[in-house]
C-alpha cells in the first residue's frame, strides 16, 4: 500500500515566492523547496507546513510504509479555479503512483477546505495542521475570528443584535431610567435567545410550506385543524374563566388544576378533529393507513380522561367541586340507591376506563392491520420514493 503525504497550499504561496509549478513530488525536491520558500520569505508559516511533511514521511518510512511525499497548490484567479487545479493535481498523482490512502498536512483554515477534495479521490488517513508555537493563540484566534467573521448566519445571529443593543440602550437610558432600559435590553435578547434556540424560525417556515401543500393539494386536514385551532382557543378562553371563578386563589396549584380540568375536553376534542382530518385524507388518497393515526383517536381520549381524572381528584379534595352523585337505577326488580362516588374512586373509574379504551384501540387497530402500515414502514418508503 503506497501512501501520499500531501502538503496543501490553497492560495499558491509556494509558486508566488518561488515561481515554481506543482505538483511537486520527492523526498528532495520537497527538501529543496523547504530551502527557496524560506528564503522568499522567513516568516511564512507555509516553511513549517513543508518540514512537517517531511517528517511525517520520514515518519512512515521508518515504519516500512511506502511514502509518496508531495506538495499541491491551487491557482490564484479564484477559488473555484484553485479547488479544480488541486483536484487535477491529484488526479495525476493518483493515476501515477497508484495510491491508496493520503496523510494531508496543512496550516490554515483555506486549506482546510481542500481536505473533501482529497477525501473524493483517497481515503484520508490523518490531517495534520501546523500551528506555528511562538503564536499558538494568537494564530488560533485569528483564525476562529476569520472563520466566524465569514458566516454570513453567525454575522446575522450574533453581531446584528449586539449591534442594535450598543444603539438602543443608551435611547432606552435616557428616555427611561438605567434599570428599565436594562431590564428591556435583557427581555428582548431573552426572547431572542429562545426563539433561535427553539428553532422557531424553522418550524414556522416549515409549517407555512406544510400549509401552503395542504392547501394546493385540497386536502381535508385544512379544514379540520382550523377546527381544532378554535375549539383549543375555546378551551383555553373556558379554562381561564374556570379559574376567575374560583373564590379563593392563592397559591398557584389549585388555579392549574382548575384550568386543566376545564380545557381539556375541549382540548381532546379538539386532538380528534385533527386525527379525523388526516384518516379522511388517507382514506380519500387510498393509500394504506398509518397505525399512528388508527390509534391517536383512542390514545386522545384515554389521556384527556387520564388528566381530567388526577384534576377531578384535586379539584375535589380542595372542596371546588361536589362528589360525583350516581342516581338510582331499576334493572328488573332489582333496584340500585343512589350513592356518590367520592374522589379516588372517580379517579380509579377514569383510570380504568382510559386503560379499556387504549386497549381497545390496539385492538381495533390489530384487527384492521391490513392495508396499514407501521411509523417505520412509512419512512422507509418515503426514504425510497
Amino acid at each position: 500500500m503506497t501512501s501520499l503525504v500531501v502538503c496543501l497550499d490553497r492560495n499558491d504561496d509556494v509558486g508566488r515566492k518561488t515561481g515554481l509549478s506543482t505538483p511537486i513530488v520527492g523526498w528532495e525536491a520537497v527538501r529543496a523547496l523547504v530551502t527557496d520558500v524560506g528564503l522568499a520569505d522567513p516568516e511564512d508559516s507555509g516553511v513549517n507546513s513543508l518540514l512537517e511533511t517531511l517528517r511525517v514521511a520520514q515518519a512512515l518510512r521508518d515504519d516500512n510504509e511506502d511514502v509518496v511525499v508531495a506538495v499541491v497548490s491551487g491557482e490564484r484567479e479564484s477559488m473555484v479555479s484553485a479547488d479544480r487545479a488541486v483536484a487535477r493535481q491529484l488526479d495525476q498523482l493518483v493515476a501515477e503512483y497508484d495510491l491508496e490512502s493520503a496523510v494531508v498536512v496543512l496550516d490554515s483554515t483555506d486549506d482546510e477546505q481542500l481536505i473533501p477534495i482529497v477525501e473524493s479521490r483517497l481515503r484520508v488517513d490523518s490531517v495534520d495542521r501546523v500551528v506555528v508555537r511562538q503564536a499558538r493563540d494568537i494564530e488560533s484566534t485569528y483564525y476562529l475570528l476569520k472563520q466566524f467573521l465569514g458566516d454570513e448566519e453567525l454575522r446575522q445571529t450574533i453581531l446584528v443584535p449586539v449591534g442594535l443593543t450598543l444603539l438602543v440602550f443608551p435611547i432606552l437610558a435616557s428616555l427611561t431610567t438605567l434599570a428599565q432600559g436594562a431590564a428591556a435590553i435583557t427581555t428582548v435578547i431573552g426572547v431572542f435567545l429562545l426563539y433561535k434556540g427553539f428553532n422557531v424560525d424553522e418550524i414556522l417556515t416549515a409549517l407555512a410550506i406544510k400549509a401552503r401543500e395542504s392547501i394546493y393539494s385540497g386536502q381535508v386536514s385544512v379544514v379540520t385543524y382550523v377546527v381544532a385551532a378554535g375549539l383549543t382557543l375555546i378551551g383555553v378562553f373556558v379554562g381561564g374563566l374556570g379559574v376567575s371563578g374560583l373564590d379563593d386563589a392563592s397559591g398557584i396549584l389549585l388555579p392549574i388544576m382548575q384550568f386543566v380540568n376545564d380545557a381539556v375536553p375541549w382540548v381532546a376534542m379538539a386532538a380528534l378533529v385533527a386525527s379525523a382530518g388526516r384518516l379522511l385524507d388517507e382514506t380519500i388518497r387510498d393509500e394504506p393507513l398509518r397505525r399512528s393515526y388508527l390509534n391517536l383517536p383512542f390514545v386522545v381520549v384515554a389521556v384527556g380522561l387520564v388528566v381530567r381524572g388526577f384534576s377531578a381528584y384535586f379539584l375535589e379534595q380542595q372542596g371546588v367541586i361536589e362528589p360525583v352523585d350516581i342516581p338510582a337505577v331499576s334493572i328488573g326488580a332489582t333496584t340500585i340507591a343512589s350513592f356518590q362516588l367520592p374522589a379516588s374512586q372517580r379517579l380509579a373509574v377514569y383510570v380504568l376506563v382510559a386503560f379499556a379504551l387504549s386497549i381497545v384501540g390496539v385492538r381495533l387497530t390489530s384487527r384492521l392491520a391490513t392495508g396499514t402500515i407501521d411509523d417505520s414502514e412509512f419512512a422507509d418508503r418515503t426514504d425510497s420514493d
